[in-house]
């Protein structure tokens, strides 16, 4: 017995220590506290599964249509013996590629892990505690919350209608304002503001406020007075432009974005951000992407076949598709039960199909849907017209 007694008694310290263990830890846990400015923010939950099984048409993400070019995917296969180094930006030759694609400086230009990355350095490098940033009312999500993480201020100005409205972003400015963030063409409306407004954006701020001009879909625009935003970093020294390899170039799963900017912001970002946040992989297929000139011009023509179709189709069922310069577009749904948004958001997601809600935007009447291929766009609009007790019209 006392044997025993012996044999257990480490055991019985353990369990003891272990108790007392856990006891000190749910108090630390209790009395550590984040930041008071964050406490209200909520994960983001990307829309990407509709957890049943079998293949999933998924619209909900604006990813691209037809996949990666094929020179991208060799590009990654012939790097991953390389996966035990350290990525070189500077050597991949991507920079001097956009460069000689856009005729800009490739010095100017700072990667990120996504355009996301870019949109927080900027927030990081730029908002003292307090310091408001401006975005508008149907905007990137990633504005307001960048902005919070940063410590600074999100200030909502309001659309006119779906269409970003300049006098209102200038009536918002204050002495705190040190950011202005507008996406052009905007997610999730689809909507852009012509070239002349955004120089009368830019004209009406102070010299101290960046502007930083989000043209991830820029490559969808074929409108003669849309600028991107390289014109307005050219001449100016507080004006950035983002841009990204998700959409057109279909590389999401890459994370790979890119900046263009004056010297010294370049030099700031550099300064503040992780040394390899760019992948070896994700360099090698956005070289390889952006060099296939005619993966790009069968993206293109796809897309623009694709909005006109689906948006005629949409339409033939009786529900409103918002006009779009992009490769994805706002329907709305009737206000009546059995046909509303949600509940035909609903009836897709049974049937392996993802669209996207908009409530969160506050737009609860609306599905956004993203340009897939033929057959998936012809699948959805047969699926929508089920849905409402229509006949298919896909044909």
């Amino acid at each position: 017995m006392a044997l025993a007694w012996r044999l257990c008694f480490p055991a019985c310290r353990l369990i003891k220590r272990t108790k007392i263990s856990k006891d000190r830890k749910t108090e630390t846990m209790t009395a550590l506290k984040p930041r008071a400015s964050i406490t209200s923010l909520i994960r983001y939950k990307p829309n990407l599964t509709t957890g049943r099984s079998g293949p999933v048409i998924r619209l909900s993400a604006n990813e691209g249509a037809l996949g990666p070019s094929p020179n991208a995917i060799d590009a990654m296969s012939r790097v991953m013996g390389e996966m035990h180094r350290y990525p070189s930006v500077d050597s991949s030759g991507l920079a001097e590629a956009i460069a000689r694609k856009h005729g800009i400086d490739a010095d100017r230009i700072v990667f990120g892990c996504g355009s996301d990355e870019l949109i927080s350095l900027v927030c990081q490098a730029y908002l003292e505690p307090g310091d408001e940033a401006i975005h508008t009312q149907y905007g990137f999500v990633m504005f307001p919350h960048a902005t919070t993480v940063a410590g600074g201020v999100p200030v909502v100005a309001a659309d006119n209608g779906f269409t970003v409205s300049v006098d209102n972003i200038l009536d918002k400015v204050g002495p705190r304002t040190r950011i202005v963030f507008l996406a052009n063409p905007n997610n999730p409306t689809g909507t852009y503001i012509p070239r002349d407004e955004v120089q009368r954006l830019r004209d009406g701020l102070r010299d101290d406020i960046l502007l930083v001009l989000d043209a991830a879909y820029a490559e969808f625009v074929s409108r003669n007075d849309y600028a991107d935003g390289i014109e307005f970093v050219e001449a100016n020294e507080n004006v950035v432009m983002l841009r990204t390899f998700s959409k057109l170039y279909a590389l999401a799963g890459m994370r790979l974005g890119w900046g263009y900017m004056p010297h010294d912001v370049a030099a700031v970002l550099h300064g503040i951000k992780a040394p390899f946040s760019v992948s070896i992989p994700a360099l090698a297929a956005g070289l390889a992407a952006i060099e296939d000139q005619a993966f790009e011009d069968r993206s293109l023509s796809h897309n623009r076949v694709m909005v006109d179709w689906t948006s005629q189709k949409l339409g033939e069922l009786g529900l409103e598709v918002c006009p779009t310069v992009t490769n994805f577009f706002l329907t709305r749904f009737p206000d009546e039960q059995g046909r509303t948004a949600g509940e035909c958001y609903a009836y897709c997601a049974e049937r392996n199909i993802l669209l996207r809600q908009m409530d969160a935007y506050g737009l609860p009447g609306y599905l956004r849907m993203s340009v897939g291929t033929e057959e998936e766009m012809q699948l959805v609009v047969d699926t929508v017209a089920a849905f409402l007790g229509q006949e298919p019209v896909s044909a």
